[in-house]
């Protein structure tokens, strides 16, 4: 049976860490090692964790790492110190303010343990309030996720898949220790756990469970959360000035050629040749015209070849090409 990490980061979160720790202390399959990556709190957090893990009689048992972060790291950083600082084959991203359905880790490690291939695994999550009430609603609801998407992935192409867009998210992930000989350090620009399922997908087999294994909080005070977008604000969305971020995208799409081609054989050929497709999109999206006239015949002719529809959101992201301002 192989051992599993916790990568548990937190930044003043002592208001909702107790119940984390909890579910995370009484799994079904209890964790061999939590690593605590705090971030600069200035609230009882450390203190919260500690005594819960006491509460939960576990402090003997489960093997404990701290790092207290001053400055703060932020949550990139913080989460690539603490997966750095986990010891076992297995490692479950967690975030401060969820909570664990209590078969979460045995149920995803059956599938690395059933599988030698498998590099990452995520689920779907629950969304629910501060309280941990039910909103009637998941993550990937919220996300848009379509049964295509899925059944991609399942099929071993989630490499294809990410290609358009990022469906990992950190709360729900647990990946093979040995990902982080290709993935680190991570790279600017990108959130830790799209990272981690990018490198993954091109190297070893990224999977998707289709099904709720944690309860997602949503609050106030959420880094990242999980709402589902309006038609309006959609609308809205396509009418923003282009700004800077099609040029960020593509130092994003650079970075991951540039980490892909330099681990040689890892990654098979099909996969560099999709990123350098990639890489090619978003230059072309980065360096449109300023008129909305001047872009149109560009960017009819970029959707016509299907590059819209490979490496992004179809025309979702051509209606943003097309109206943006500036």
């Amino acid at each position: 049976m192989q051992g599993i990490s916790v990568a548990l980061c937190t930044r003043n979160g002592a208001r909702f860490v107790a119940a984390q720790v909890r579910s995370i202390c009484t799994q079904d399959r209890p964790p061999s090692q939590i690593v605590l990556s705090d971030d600069g709190s200035t609230d009882e957090t450390i203190a919260t964790v500690r005594s819960t893990m006491a509460a939960c009689g576990v402090a003997e048992s489960v093997e404990f790492a701290v790092f207290q972060n001053s400055p703060a790291l932020g949550v990139t950083r913080n989460f690539e110190q603490a997966v750095r600082a986990c010891t076992h084959e297995l490692i479950a991203l967690s975030d401060q303010d969820d909570v664990w359905h209590p078969g979460r880790l045995a149920r995803m490690a059956t599938r690395f343990e059933a599988e030698s291939e498998l590099l990452l695994l995520h689920t779907d999550a629950r969304l629910v309030d501060a309280e941990l009430a039910p909103l009637g609603t998941s993550l990937f609801h919220a996300l848009e996720v379509r049964p295509a998407e899925l059944a991609a992935i399942a099929n071993g192409n989630a490499f294809d898949v990410l290609l358009r867009r990022n469906l990992v998210t950190g709360a729900t992930t647990m990946f093979r220790k040995e990902l982080l000989e290709f993935a680190l350090p991570f790279p600017e620009g990108w959130v830790h756990d799209e990272w981690l399922g990018a490198v993954a997908a091109a190297t070893g087999r990224v999977d998707v469970l289709a099904e709720p294994l944690i309860d997602y909080r949503q609050h106030a005070s959420n880094q990242i959360g999980a709402r589902r977008p309006t038609l309006s604000e959609k609308i809205g969305k396509a009418f923003v000035e282009r700004g800077d971020k099609h040029w960020a995208r593509l130092r994003r799409a650079e970075a991951l050629l540039d980490r892909l081609s330099s681990l040689g054989t890892k990654v098979q050929p099909k996969y560099l040749e999709a990123q350098r497709a990639k890489v090619a999109h978003q230059r072309f999206r980065a360096e449109l015209p300023r008129s909305r006239l001047a872009r149109l015949g560009p960017v009819m002719l970029e959707a016509a070849r299907g590059r819209y529809d490979r490496f992004g959101r179809g025309w979702h992201a051509v209606a943003q090409d097309l109206l943006e301002r500036g």
